[in-house]
């Protein structure tokens, strides 16, 4: 065997050739160049630290550190490092580790996790555990979605169902309760394509959380970027919930659970997007943690700066990081099939040796040329707290972006703040942001409520954050909400305030759904759920972020079905180029051309717009009144059928169904704060 080009990182599937033991696996390494020596630490009785034994590793000429360990599946592990800038008392886990076990412990000794601590971490950090990947996948296929069916659905995996009747109590909050008939049903009936989930690679809470008594909820705090996280198995739920002993031969099930649990979706037709988190890692700050990354290279991960707010952004231009996120990318595709990534921060990753974003960064050019990753969903979050971090419309093709210029123009619009020209280029996908770089209106990821800030509901409930729950005198989260409380903060019983909250709700929602681009809705929106005025309910592993299914509005459940059932019916509303002057017209209230001066008038209320139909298709007319007064509007010259409206006040119909009545008059009344879709009709 050679000895200078050594294995893939991690710990190989296979038995080391010529050994003869079932139970003797390679392990390989990436360390600082100054390490002295390496060594795995195997926990052949389940993680006791009594039981530890220690097997020293090879350094290749390639720099890495290998050689056959006794490991088998389920064994536990960790890497211990020494050299002039490393402690061998750390136990760190290995950042290949395909599961990890165990909870970090930030009470008992604080100072053991720190890097400058000479004091064994062992006790205190989880262990990466070996795992047999072998799995059942059947005959399940991605679905292949094309971008301009798409509608993506933003969730956390346990908040979806730790309250859901339905799912029974011991899956509750776990990959196998979101996989349950009665959420994926859900999802069906809702007419959602893709579920975008909210971090699932394993991660820890911070230590000022810990001492709160809170934890990192969302999960953006990545301990390990191969390891799905533990949080959501069911061994923990059953132990959690039913105070059933953790079997040890259960300590890496969840790593099935979660394959199972994406197979599911894939079997109901819905792809799986993957929030993930490489712009930094959980050892944050210049005297957090050693963990992993920095007690094998304290300076061989990280930027000297940081534009991701946590004090450690990952270098994406050094070899073994970059290395490591595409390994990782790859490994989720190719072992538990996902169809796609949202990269938070994705800026920082995609910045140059000189700290620049840079379309062709040696991340971009590296994911876009990966022959695995081509057959995938690439989703930036086109921003960084840094110098040049804006970079919205940036991303070179074939990635989507968040697009939060829709959100704020978007809200504002709805609250009488927005002026048309500019309403009108975010219900066209932006072609001022993504057509000059060649990109189509789906590269436009449309919301209008995310994890991070309020839900739809609180947008037109809250004025002001209300985030004391957070342990930080309300003083994290945004301030700017462009929201309205409509008269009342918070919940109130009067009527009034009531009816002008669901008419507002149901024209955002409508407008979401039907412009170009690609919706995404936040999990809940679609039955009114609230987060109280949290507006960055990160840390709230409660009821303030479980979906409450108690307390569901189904007429908004139907409303928001039968506006994706709209969508899907007509190609207008979901077109794969950008609108040309042939394809759209728009006029105001009065029935007149909308043109020049009159787009950027701050007293204009009220737009139609015809979208003309794709191929045999009839003709679509959007009305939108934004005024809070009833409106008369002039409809175009021809015949149409009122299909479907935001107002309560009129029936709920399907989309096409035929007993709608036809409008003989060419002039209609809309009532305040109304979308309403006309279909063009022969006489």
């Amino acid at each position: 065997m050679r000895t200078d080009v050594p294995p893939p990182f991690g710990v190989s599937r296979s038995t080391e050739p010529g050994t003869g033991s079932a139970r003797s696996r390679i392990v390989c390494v990436p360390a600082a160049r100054s390490a002295t020596a390496v060594e795995v630490s195997s926990f052949p009785e389940r993680g006791h630290v009594s039981s530890e034994v220690r097997t020293a590793l090879t350094q290749s000429l390639a720099g890495t550190w290998w050689g056959p360990v006794p490991l088998g599946p389920g064994d536990h592990y960790g890497i211990r490092v020494t050299g002039p800038d490393n402690a061998v008392q750390k136990l760190l886990v290995d950042p290949w580790a395909r599961a990890l076990d165990g909870p970090i412990d930030w009470r008992s000794d604080p100072a053991a996790l720190r890097f400058a601590s000479e004091r064994d971490s062992a006790p205190f950090v989880p262990r990466a555990v070996v795992v047999d990947e072998a799995f059942n996948h059947g005959n399940v296929q991605r679905p292949h979605t094309n971008w301009t069916d798409t509608v993506l659905y933003e969730v956390h995996v346990k908040g979806a169902t730790m309250q859901h009747p339905d799912v029974p109590p011991h899956l509750r909050g776990t990959y196998a309760g979101l996989a349950h008939p009665a959420f994926v049903q859900h999802l069906k009936h809702l007419g959602v394509t893709a579920v975008e989930l909210l971090p699932i690679h394993h991660s820890i809470p911070e230590e000022r959380l810990a001492n709160l008594g809170l934890t990192n909820y969302w999960g953006y705090n990545t301990l390990g970027y191969f390891a799905p996280d533990q949080r959501f198995g069911t061994s923990r739920t059953s132990q959690r919930v039913l105070g059933d002993p953790l079997d040890p031969a259960a300590r890496a099930s969840h790593v099935n659970e979660c394959k199972a649990m994406i197979r599911t979706l894939h079997e109901a037709g819905i792809e799986v997007i993957l929030d993930v988190v490489y712009n930094h890692t959980c050892e944050a700050g210049s005297d957090g943690p050693s963990l992993s990354w920095r007690g094998l290279d304290s300076t061989g991960w990280y930027r000297s700066f940081d534009v991701t707010g946590c004090g450690n952004t990952v270098d994406a231009t050094q070899p073994h990081a970059l290395r490591m996120i595409l390994d990782s990318l790859r490994y989720w595709v190719e072992e538990f099939r996902v169809d796609g990534f949202r990269f938070d921060l994705a800026p920082a990753t995609a910045r140059d040796q000189a700290g620049n974003f840079d379309q062709r960064s040696a991340f971009l050019l590296a994911v876009n040329a990966d022959p695995v990753l081509a057959d995938v969903k690439l989703i930036a979050e086109p921003w960084d707290v840094g110098a040049g971090g804006y970079q919205v419309g940036n991303f070179p093709a074939p990635w989507a972006e968040w697009n939060d210029q829709y959100r704020d123009l978007v809200r504002d619009h709805w609250r009488g703040n927005a002026p048309l020209g500019a309403f009108g280029r975010r219900l066209t996908g932006g072609p001022d942001l993504f057509q000059g770089s060649g990109r189509r209106p789906w590269s436009s990821i449309n919301f209008l409520s995310a994890h991070d800030g309020f839900t739809l509901r609180d947008l037109v409930s809250y004025n002001d954050k209300h985030n004391d729950a957070n342990g930080e005198s309300n003083r994290d989260g945004t301030s700017d909400n462009r929201s309205s409380n409509h008269g009342v903060e918070g919940p109130t019983d009067d009527p009034a305030v009531l009816v002008v909250r669901t008419r507002t709700v149901r024209a955002l929602m409508a407008t979401l759904l039907l412009s170009q681009g690609t919706p995404m809705i936040l999990g809940g929106d679609e039955f009114g759920r609230s987060q109280y005025g949290n507006n960055n309910a990160y840390c709230q592993d409660n009821p303030i972020s479980w979906f409450d299914w108690s307390s569901a509005d189904r007429s908004m459940i139907d409303f928001t079905t039968s506006l994706l059932a709209l969508r899907r019916e007509y190609a207008a509303f979901r077109r794969d180029t950008w609108l040309s002057a042939s394809d759209a017209q728009w006029f105001a209230p009065d029935g007149s051309l909308m043109e020049g001066a009159r787009w950027d008038d701050p007293s204009a209320c009220g737009l139609m717009t015809i979208l003309r139909g794709v191929g045999e298709e009839p003709d679509v007319l959007l009305l939108l009144n934004d005024a809070a007064v009833r409106q008369t509007f002039r409809l175009p010259e021809g015949c149409w059928t009122l299909t479907l409206s935001s107002d309560p006040a009129v029936p709920a119909s399907a989309a096409g169904a035929a007993s709608v009545p036809e409008f003989g008059s060419e002039v209609v009344d809309v009532a305040e704060r109304t979308v309403a879709v006309y279909v063009a009709t022969t006489t």
